[in-house]
């Protein structure tokens, strides 16, 4: 009987001979790079993944295969969430169909929250670390094979690399970034005050309810992974407004361009 992954991995290669080494995810409202995409291959998450259930606003659960300058590339618009009740095992497939393709670079994006006091709405952060608060973790209860081990380093599970190319090329369109610690929530509810507090005492940046689980999947399947967050709005009780998913929607569409030359200039400089 073929495994879930083995069966996307056969829809995926019946409709493009294109094996791509780099792989994007974009997150809320992120997805005006998909559009720079040439000879693009597109098919819909319903008809990848079986176990796909629905699509928050803002992600349209599209899988494309294309070039982009001249480049083998694949790219997801959207991404699982555990708070739309997926189990861990059905949240490692999207990454272990990434591995099964080619993928050894790994570019993840994120719409999230401000907490450090220096970053506003429209700001870039590159991610160096991230903390783990969602208590769920994709590996649990992944069966390991012959010669593997679910037993993943996390010491650093951002490419530093990779993060001064983006770095670079920030600097080179005069775009201000960040480079800071992503804090994974569960969600879907926002974060009260005083989690954001302590969130902020344990050396927290910015925090959103994505990227964790594929970061850690990634890891453990030998990616080199770049993480990169639009913040879209300042972290509970440190703004005038109450938070929703529309004002984050609405900041993370003004960061598109922001975040397109970023993918740009930093693809550009992957061999």
């Amino acid at each position: 009987m073929k495994t879930e992954i083995e069966t996307s991995l056969e829809r995926i290669q019946s409709i493009t001979e294109l094996r791509p080494q780099i792989a994007v995810i974009l997150g809320s409202g992120l997805g005006g790079f998909a559009d720079l995409i040439s000879e693009k291959k597109t098919a819909t998450y319903k008809d990848i993944f079986p176990f796909w259930k629905s699509s928050v606003p803002g992600h349209s659960g599209k899988f494309h295969i294309g070039k982009f300058r001249g480049k083998p590339i694949c790219c997801m618009e959207g991404r699982p969430h555990y708070y739309e009740g997926y189990s861990d095992e059905e949240m490692r497939v999207p990454v272990l169909l990434l591995q099964a393709l080619g993928i050894k670079t790994l570019i993840v994006t994120n719409a999230c929250g401000g907490m450090n006091p220096e970053y506003i709405p429209g700001d870039i952060m590159l991610i160096s670390d991230h903390i783990n608060m969602t208590g769920r973790n994709p590996l649990a209860g992944m069966i390991s094979k012959e010669g593997t081990s679910v037993f993943c380093d996390m010491s650093e599970p951002y490419d530093t690399h990779l993060t001064k190319k983006a770095e670079k090329a920030a600097s080179a369109q005069n775009i201000r970034t960040h480079t800071g610690i992503y804090v994974g929530y569960n969600g879907p509810s926002y974060e009260t005050k005083a989690e954001i507090n302590a969130y902020r005492r344990l050396g927290g940046d910015v925090v959103g309810m994505s990227t964790v689980p594929e970061v850690i999947i990634a890891k453990w399947a030998g990616m080199k992974i770049l993480g990169i967050s639009c913040i879209t709005n300042k972290a509970t009780g440190l703004g005038e407004k109450k938070l929703s998913h529309q004002e984050v929607l609405e900041v993370a569409n003004k960061t598109n361009d922001k975040l397109t030359k970023i993918l740009t200039e930093t693809i550009n400089q992957i061999d």
